[in-house]
């Protein structure tokens, strides 16, 4: 069984950065799809960056695209989210998601890391 660990949430003045951290355990993790998702409070969870485990392409949410950076390190089974230039807005319990092979969607979620960003 694959479990995710998010890290690195906090609570940061509007400019600055986060990097969120998103480790894999258990299983030796082999997915088609790493993920980032985040729920402000009375907010439908929304979709915020992906990328395919094996590399290559990336995928951002409109409202991030320019200050959000996802990546992984394959050899620490690990994907980050650098955050830049935060804003209130972006304020919200963010969650590490894995698809799995095999899957037809995320069907692995972390616990979620709470981002609080002041004005």
């Amino acid at each position: 069984q694959v479990r995710l660990v998010e890290s690195g949430g906090g609570l940061v003045q509007a400019g600055g950065s986060l990097r969120l951290s998103c480790a894999t355990s258990g299983r030796t993790f082999s997915g088609h799809a790493m993920g980032w998702f985040r729920q402000a409070p009375e907010k439908e969870r929304e979709f915020v960056a992906s990328m395919r485990w094996s590399g290559g392409s990336t995928y951002y949410a409109d409202s991030v695209k320019g200050r959000f950076t996802i990546s992984r390190d394959r050899t620490m089974n690990t994907v980050f989210l650098q955050m830049n230039r935060l804003k209130p807005d972006d304020t919200a319990v963010y969650y590490c998601a894995a698809q799995q092979i095999g899957a037809s969607g995320y069907n692995v979620w972390g616990q979620g890391t709470q981002v609080t960003v002041s004005s």
